[in-house]
């Protein structure tokens, strides 16, 4: 998983998923759409951290099918330029997913609507959340007349003492009366056991005022009180700026030119493996050429397996 804020998001407004989706996509990059697209909200969506997950595939061929299901309209990375309240700013960036085909129009409107999106919940971690209602608080229910009020965990330390150290023997009015002061201990985050310790360790042989020395010891060897931590105030974060970001070398707009997603100089790695489809648009040398009717070459209207044609060549060479 991600930092907290960051990772893969929803782009929103889309059919429900299907791996169908991803058809027009070449078998590996399909592969790949598919386990990314079943990954759970904030998961890393760097080539790196998908390739450490991924049962098949390392990461040249995730950084590769990444820039093309990029370009085939499925992933933008953003950079979000968020103002804060007190007038800090900061660069943030984020990856919307969509298993839908987007436009690179679209893509630009998306970011475009980012723009002046109040983001305090969102893009500040730790911030306070303002709920919409609290929960009434619980009605006590009224015990039965006959019912023992519960003895609190200070109580049922303090009497278990003597057990610890027959020189210990609190009565029951000691406990009583010493109460309030074990519960203080556990509330600054002490156990029994250090009660228990506190109370038993290095006694006289003989203890005439058991209650009397217990008091003293609680009150001198009581433990210092928790610091309490200041919950500061949430500030209002709001988007300020917008620009795309090429997910393989992380270079945005100001420095270089992004195609769909995609800087030129990643788009044309991307494309040396083979051409690079983008949604909506596909290149003519895809598209299936004017069969033969016989006056051109012999065969022509033959179908032929490619992996059966191979296997023979490589045996007719002498080859496995």
């Amino acid at each position: 998983m991600a930092k907290t804020g960051y990772g893969k998001r929803p782009a929103g407004d889309e059919d429900p998923h299907a791996d169908a989706d991803f058809a027009h996509l070449s078998p590996r990059d399909r592969e790949i759409a598919v386990f990314i697209d079943h990954l759970e909200e904030g998961h890393a969506m760097g080539y790196k951290a998908i390739a450490a997950v991924h049962p098949r595939y390392g990461q040249q061929a995730v950084r590769s099918s990444l820039s093309r299901i990029t370009f085939a309209g499925h992933l933008r990375w953003i950079k979000e330029h968020i103002t804060v309240e007190d007038n800090s700013m900061r660069w943030v960036t984020r990856t919307y997913w969509s298993c839908t085909c987007r436009s690179a129009e679209w893509w630009a409107e998306f970011a475009e609507e980012r723009h002046g999106k109040d983001v305090t919940a969102d893009y500040m971690p730790g911030l306070a959340r303002v709920e919409n209602a609290e929960e009434p608080p619980a009605e006590a229910e009224e015990s039965e007349p006959d019912e023992q009020p519960s003895e609190s965990a200070a109580y049922r330390t303090l009497t278990e003492v003597r057990t610890a150290d027959a020189r210990m023997p609190l009565s029951d009015r000691d406990c009583r009366a010493l109460e309030p002061l074990a519960a203080e201990w556990l509330s600054r985050g002490a156990t029994p056991h250090d009660i228990t310790k506190a109370l038993t360790d290095g006694l006289p042989p003989a203890v005439t005022n058991p209650g009397g020395l217990a008091r003293n010891r609680l009150e001198s060897k009581m433990p210092p009180k928790k610091a309490k931590i200041r919950q500061k105030a949430a500030q209002r974060a709001r988007v300020t700026r917008v620009i795309m970001c090429c997910p393989v070398c992380e270079r945005d707009e100001r420095t270089t030119e992004i195609v769909n997603g995609l800087c030129r100089e990643c788009l044309a790695e991307a494309e040396a493996e083979g051409p690079v489809v983008m949604y909506g648009h596909v290149p003519d040398t895809f598209l299936p050429g004017q069969r033969d009717g016989g006056g051109g070459l012999p065969g022509a209207d033959e179908v032929i397996d490619v992996t059966d044609r191979v296997n023979e060549l490589r045996r007719a060479a002498g080859l496995r």
